[in-house]
């Protein structure tokens, strides 16, 4: 593999913009449009934080996100506590159904099952116990099972694709049966080919993506 120090330099200059993220704690590496986070940060918040702002660079073909979350003494806190807090958290947004997920919280590790009926209440759940002090991070395994028709899932999704100002949607193919996609064609960044992914997660119906978008500079 390349190493590219212009796209590795190009990352920790958008690192150093979000003020979110402690750059000084990160390390980045670049090979062949791939690229590597490295480091510490004291919560699991500014760890997605650091990931999502490197995902958006333009050049970034795939990431991998080796930062380790070790709470400081201001944010840490015992299991008991993360898990008190989590249930709360989702007691009161309204984006989860109620007792739809459940919390088990080991060693600062938070895992979310249950069962929803919209990918948007699987990310929320999600989204939101991403802030709490202590989490080092979250597995989830939420269940999407839509109660809805998913006959015109395929229009739906080239629709949304249609409307996007960030994709271009005729290099993107969209085939659909039973509630499962499949996504296959060209984008020009990792960054759109999340966009084109989301967009076929919140589409009615929809309770399996399989991403298979080739990204061409």
């Amino acid at each position: 593999m390349t190493f590219d120090r212009a796209l590795q330099a190009s990352v920790l200059e958008a690192l150093e913009f979000e003020p979110g993220v402690d750059a000084a704690r990160i390390a980045v590496a670049a090979h062949d449009g791939v690229v590597t986070l490295r480091g510490s940060v004291p919560t699991f918040f500014e760890k997605v934080a650091a990931e999502r702002t490197a995902a958006h660079v333009f050049g970034v073909r795939s990431l991998a996100n080796d930062i380790e979350v070790e709470p400081t003494p201001d944010f840490r806190r015992d299991d008991t506590a993360i898990a008190e807090a989590a249930a709360d958290a989702l007691k009161w947004d309204t984006a989860v159904p109620p007792n739809a997920v459940h919390v088990t919280v080991s060693e600062g590790w938070v895992s979310l099952t249950g069962q929803v009926d919209w990918r948007f209440q699987r990310d929320a759940a999600e989204s939101l116990l991403r802030r709490l002090y202590g989490v080092k991070g979250i597995r989830n395994a939420i269940a999407v099972k839509p109660r809805v028709n998913t006959a015109d899932v395929r229009t739906r999704i080239e629709g949304a694709l249609k409307r996007s100002a960030i994709v271009d949607a005729q290099h993107v193919h969209v085939q659909a049966h039973d509630g499962r996609v499949l996504l296959t064609g060209t984008v020009r960044s990792f960054s759109e080919r999340q966009q084109v992914e989301r967009a076929a997660w919140s589409t009615p119906g929809v309770n399996l993506v399989d991403d298979r978008i080739a990204i061409t500079s």
